[in-house]
């Protein structure tokens, strides 16, 4: 599984394009409607998606992801749901790399080992465990390499050299570089850090690196070319489909993703 992480990056990186993988909370606005939109964001040309975990206490993120983990949550959403939607696109025919994202907790419900090893067995690539550090993280390295899943850890822009190296090398699959000093949410511009945060973080792995928290743009993806393999976009995902009705945030998200990707121009 592994495997269709490392092609993917490799195919960006002969293409010389930067990813998108876009952010997804399952079960919003409800879990049909979501798996909907998971597959419009494939068909909107995003490299692979990351599908969040709804938790009730998502402190790395900002208000709208934290939004959209209540409206799941409040709808009944479950961990094992993560795992039925991989299952789902699976099945659909959905072909790109799938994440889930998510914190310690929700993991934990489940039983760690249980959920891992169903995770695999439905299709996906990886996890992100947000509040896992990596030196706290034996266990869930052993049963993702037993599975074949890939295990991302979080790089800061505060975090030291030596942390640097321990993420460098505990991470399988690409590293998740945080682009801001704060929670998720989409932002204006990039910060001015950014470069040489991610050129300290290339000379230490040859991981691909994703750059996520504050993506919202075309020219961010852009922007990111020669120092990043992909972005991850959420807060914005979430924005569009809360302002949307509900019979059209499927085809506009679609159309969202498009922009990001350079498939289509934005609407002025």
């Amino acid at each position: 599984m592994t495997q269709r992480l490392a092609e993917t990056f490799a195919r960006l990186r002969a293409e010389g394009r930067v990813g998108v993988m876009p952010f997804l909370t399952v079960g919003y606005p409800d879990f049909e409607t979501s798996v909907s939109i998971a597959k419009a964001m494939v068909e909107g040309g995003a490299s692979g998606l990351e599908l969040g975990i709804a938790f009730s206490d998502p402190l790395a993120d900002g208000p709208a992801v934290q939004r959209s983990s209540y409206e799941a949550l409040r709808h009944g959403a479950h961990p094992s749901d993560a795992v039925e939607m991989v299952r789902r696109l699976r099945a659909d025919g959905v072909g790109v790399p799938l994440v889930l994202m998510g914190y310690y907790n929700t993991f934990l419900a489940m039983g760690e080992e249980r959920f891992i090893a169903e995770a695999a067995a439905a299709g996906a690539d990886g996890l992100i465990i947000s509040d896992l550090p990596p030196e706290e993280a034996d266990g869930a390295l052993a049963q993702c390499r037993k599975t074949g899943l890939a295990l991302v850890f979080l790089a800061a822009q505060t975090s030291d050299d030596r942390r640097l190296d321990e993420i460098a090398r505990r991470s399988t699959g690409f590293i998740y570089a945080v682009a801001v000093l704060g929670v998720t949410g989409a932002r204006e511009r990039l910060s001015g850090e950014l470069p040489g945060f991610l050129q300290r973080l290339r000379a230490k792995t040859e991981l691909p690196l994703v750059v996520g928290f504050g993506i919202s743009k075309r020219e961010h993806v852009q922007a990111l070319r020669g120092l990043a393999d992909a972005v991850a976009i959420g807060a914005a995902i979430v924005d569009t489909i809360e302002s949307s009705p509900r019979e059209e945030c499927v085809e506009r998200v679609r159309n969202y993703v498009e922009v990001l990707t350079g498939r289509t121009e934005a609407s002025t």
